[in-house]
């Protein structure tokens, strides 16, 4: 028998987690031994038959119509970037191929430039596995002060905010509602899966996270979708102390697997004063230089570098 495969796990998840109440089923049954929808009411409600329907969560059938996607996605309650993650997972299934060598990520200069213009705000560039391609320097002194400021060259020793979330302690302390920002980040992982499932690299970075945090691999489980575009955090930084800041996620034209990072606050607002103070702070700090008299242009233009 065929492993269940990304497109079974997900579908196995999603009806574990409805009760027949939710779809407007009566309980009459024998007693439940499993939590969630039986197979069959699943099926019932898509309108396909059980057996078609257990050959799909048992990955022996890789050949799901949209239509009948779309009755599933219907009968699972799956909201707009779930179904997105449905389709995603079923197209990969019909298409499996190898592990690919990843491309190195860079940055282009238009977006360099974006970033050294975002000068009063923290800012920071993600690549696809949440590494960080570069950061300004109220980016860096907000999210991850206790790290060096330049990225090393190395992609697997750059730092990924995924994993500093779950494994370093300094991320852990900095997120108030530190739950709130693991199971946003977990989603948004998901949806990374999904898009790139032939990914030695992001593979790794989940095993890794699975293996080392009890709690990503609960989370993980879930197999929670949900895109992390807004969201407001309060902070609990080292120096300058309770910040509440709004993370929005936009995308990059030239780079689409890339997103800007940009932490902003109401204007006027005791947090904007906090990041005023910390901009002072962390430009009057000695920097990790790789030559003297190193401004904050060649900063970021070597933390762009390291990308490459």
């Amino acid at each position: 028998m065929n492993a269940p495969g990304p497109l079974g796990t997900f579908l196995q998840a999603r009806r574990a987690r409805l009760r027949p109440e939710d779809v407007g089923l009566r309980d009459l049954g024998p007693r439940r031994r499993v939590a969630g929808l039986r197979r069959e009411e699943l099926a019932q409600l898509a309108g396909v038959s059980v057996s078609y329907y257990a050959r799909l969560e048992q990955g022996q059938s890789r050949g799901a119509s949209p239509e009948v996607l779309d009755a599933i996605a219907r009968a699972l309650l799956l909201d707009h970037h779930e179904r997105a993650h449905l389709g995603r997972l079923a197209e990969a299934g019909r298409h499996t191929r190898g592990p690919r060598r990843p491309r190195p990520e860079t940055l282009t200069d238009e977006t360099h430039d974006l970033l050294r213009t975002l000068d009063g705000v923290p800012a920071m560039v993600l690549g696809r596995r949440t590494d960080v391609l570069a950061w300004n320097t109220l980016g860096h002194a907000l999210l991850a002060g206790h790290l060096g400021i330049l990225d090393p060259q190395d992609p697997v020793l750059r730092p990924n905010m995924s994993r500093m979330l779950f494994l370093d302690p300094h991320c852990q302390e900095l997120y108030a509602d530190r739950k709130g920002k693991a199971r946003a980040v977990v989603g948004n992982l998901r949806i990374a899966a999904g898009r790139h499932p032939q990914d030695p690299l992001l593979a790794a970075l989940i095993g890794e996270l699975t293996m080392k945090s009890a709690e990503f691999a609960a989370l993980w489980a879930d197999h929670r979708v949900a895109p992390c575009d807004a969201a407001s955090y309060e902070l609990h930084h080292p120096v300058v102390g309770t910040v509440t800041v709004t993370q929005q996620t936009l995308s990059i034209a030239r780079a689409p697997e890339q997103t800007l990072i940009v932490c902003t606050t109401p204007a006027g607002s005791p947090s904007e004063q906090a990041l005023t103070l910390l901009r002072q702070a962390s430009s009057s700090m000695p920097r990790t230089r790789t030559t003297p008299g190193e401004d904050d242009d060649t900063a970021v233009r070597q933390n762009t570098a390291a990308t490459r």
